[in-house]
């Protein structure tokens, strides 16, 4: 058991024509496993700003952050590492996904959208994210599950 304090972070779920953004957040994509954009908060900034800095960051998007859709919790107990990812819904208010875009940090290798069949095909986290994405209701909770690379 670790004394260090969970990490927050937020992450967007973004629809256009009922498919999915998500992104590879692997240095050197050497993971095929897919997420949501998003990333850590910051102490100091609201965690819309904290999500908005951050999608730019991954995507080269601007979005309108909405409502709060999943909670969802993770760890690496061998790390002492413990993740709270909140997913909010959002829209895009300006940009495109474009080939040439790159993260500054060059964490994300990878970004594009999923329709909901093209998911059973990949491998993404959390399990919840078609059910937040897609389904009708708000405030999931994902609790605490395993880490994946």
């Amino acid at each position: 058991m670790s004394n260090r304090s969970p990490r927050l972070a937020t992450r967007a779920l973004i629809l256009v024509d009922d498919r999915l953004l998500l992104v590879n957040a692997y240095r050197k994509a050497l993971s095929d496993l897919w997420c949501a954009p998003g990333g850590g908060a910051v102490v100091g900034h609201s965690l819309h700003d904290s999500l908005i800095r951050e999608i730019w960051e991954e995507t080269g998007l601007t979005v309108t952050v909405g409502a709060p859709c999943l909670v969802n919790e993770f760890h690496d107990p061998r790390r002492g590492f413990h993740q709270v990812d909140v997913y909010f819904r959002c829209t895009i208010a300006s940009g495109q996904i474009t080939a040439g875009w790159r993260d500054p940090e060059g964490i994300v290798t990878e970004r594009r959208f999923f329709s909901r069949d093209e998911m059973q095909a990949i491998r993404f986290k959390p399990d919840s994210l078609p059910a937040a994405a897609w389904g009708k209701g708000e405030g999931l909770y994902d609790p605490l599950e395993l880490i994946v690379r």
